[in-house]
């Protein structure tokens, strides 16, 4: 399995049976921003702690995570993707992402490859 570095907020899924690393560097971090139309990251930030999440922003985040791994793709890539567990692992894949990015406590770690 493809190694990940949680201290830097990487996580590592598998999507149509390949492994991919996530990581919302900076840059990417700006592009999701744009990509919300949020001015900025406290705004963000709030708008995935409201506990609410359409499809685009599920694309929008796999897509800013998976161009922070290095991956160059498109968000029509990432809507083409699949997850062997469907909706609720595109959901988890993206729950792991902003915890690696956004720890609620400090030091905290990175959830295990399980997504």
């Amino acid at each position: 399995m493809m190694q990940h570095n949680p201290v830097r907020g990487e996580v590592v899924v598998r999507f149509g049976g390949r492994s991919w690393r996530l990581c919302l560097t900076l840059g990417a971090l700006a592009e999701l921003e744009d990509m919300l139309n949020v001015p900025d990251l406290t705004a963000l930030a709030q708008r995935f702690s409201e506990g609410r999440i359409s499809a685009r922003d599920l694309i929008a985040l796999i897509t800013a995570g998976l161009h922070g791994g290095g991956h160059a793709v498109s968000p029509e890539d990432v809507a083409r993707m699949a997850h062997a567990e469907g909706l609720t692992g595109f959901i988890a894949v993206a729950a792991r992402l902003l915890q690696a990015t956004f720890p609620e406590e400090p030091g905290a770690d990175a959830a295990d490859e399980k997504a």
